[in-house]
């Protein structure tokens, strides 16, 4: 995700976007053209409020003010960010930073997002929730999108596709239904339970 996003240069090979290559470009860059990512810790501004946060990532993919009122708006509302508005980055929860990051990333008005755990510290409970949020939310900007969590309702609720990694080596690859009834992945992370279908 480093090197797609451009924090790290590839050993060997091209990076493309659209057809265009973009091996050499800098993450701002990258984040102008349209690929926009979250990252697995907070980076954003502790010392600017919650709104601001999402502004400022909105003027530096080339929004207008006004327009980086509008998408900050439309962003806090559905992650449940409203309420904090005005409290200071630095003061959230990791819940709350998780939530930040992603209205940030979808703030730049992405074509594609790439998602690093987004869901890491948020509870169970709400991750059903999180997960309609963010593919609403995604869907919305129709955007593609790569996303690595290890949380497999977030994963299930979200994609269209899935690839299942263990120990650095591909186990699997299909739709979440196809993966729901792989018996190596259902005994890698699921518990066995989980291919447990009537008629089945």
């Amino acid at each position: 995700m480093n090197v797609l996003s451009g924090f790290d240069r590839p050993d060997e090979g091209t990076v493309e976007l659209e057809g265009r290559e973009i091996t050499g470009w800098s993450p701002q860059r990258r984040a102008r053209a349209g690929l926009a990512r979250t990252f697995q810790h907070s980076r954003s501004f502790g010392g600017l409020s919650v709104r601001e946060n999402v502004e400022v990532a909105a003027l530096g993919a080339g929004a207008g003010p006004r327009e980086a009122r509008r998408r900050a708006d439309r962003l806090l509302g559905p992650l449940e960010l409203a309420d904090l508005a005005g409290r200071r980055a630095d003061g959230l929860s990791h819940g709350d930073e998780r939530r930040l990051g992603v209205a940030r990333v979808l703030a730049t008005d992405p074509a594609f997002v790439l998602m690093d755990e987004p869901a890491a510290g948020l509870p169970d409970a709400e991750m059903p929730e999180f997960a309609d949020v963010v593919r609403s939310l995604i869907d919305e900007h129709d955007a593609g999108l790569l996303l690595i969590d290890h949380n497999i309702a977030l994963v299930m609720g979200v994609c269209d596709r899935i690839h299942v990694l263990d120990q650095g080596r591909t186990l699997a690859a299909g739709t979440p239904q196809e993966i729901r009834r792989n018996l190596d992945v259902a005994a890698a992370y699921l518990g066995e339970t989980a291919v447990r279908e009537p008629g089945g």
